[in-house]
């Protein structure tokens, strides 16, 4: 949930520079498909749809494998300006669930601070008694007051800058436009 704030600060940027939102429409974006399929295997596999159906073996391929879909969309569009960050939060991302056997770790303190408990079943986020690349995982967390609270890694980080370079940019136009 952390970086869907990266949309709106990315559309205030781009205003303040004085960009324009229809601008967007000219982005050039290969393999968008595989990036939305990517994500929406994710949305599928971390939701109560998934409880029961998926057993945490083989939610953990599905995870790392949507991700790496993802991963792959993003490198394919790597000349967009802002993907490079977004490619190695992805990275970073991937390197850390991978590391930790198809999951992401969090701490118990960040998610007490976003005001969430842990999580029974599969979710992309679990606290680990050891966890591999700590640095890298979800210790972070936006506090429970603000919307849509979570915890977060500095992957997230990378991938939200990113996005917010990708569209404050592209409202500028000229940018990795349809040629």
């Amino acid at each position: 949930m952390f970086i869907l704030y990266a949309v709106p600060i990315g559309i205030v940027l781009g205003f303040l520079m004085g960009g324009r939102l229809e601008r967007l429409g000219s982005l050039r974006f290969e393999w968008g498909w595989l990036a939305v399929a990517g994500l929406l295997v994710q949305v599928l596999l971390f939701s109560p749809l998934a409880s029961g159906v998926v057993d945490e073996r083989t939610g953990a391929v599905i995870y790392v494998a949507s991700t790496a879909a993802v991963l792959a969309a993003v490198l394919r569009n790597i000349r967009v300006p802002g993907l490079a960050l977004a490619a190695l939060g992805a990275v970073s991302n991937l390197v850390a669930v991978t590391a930790n056997g198809g999951m992401m770790p969090t701490t118990p303190e960040a998610l007490a601070t976003a005001g969430l408990g842990p999580v029974e079943g599969l979710s992309n986020s679990a606290v680990l008694a050891s966890p591999a690349l700590g640095p890298l995982t979800d210790i972070y967390a936006l506090p429970a007051w603000v919307p849509l609270a979570n915890v977060f890694s500095i992957g997230d980080v990378l991938i939200g800058v990113g996005i917010v370079v990708v569209i404050a940019l592209g409202m500028r136009g000229g940018v990795g436009d349809r040629t």
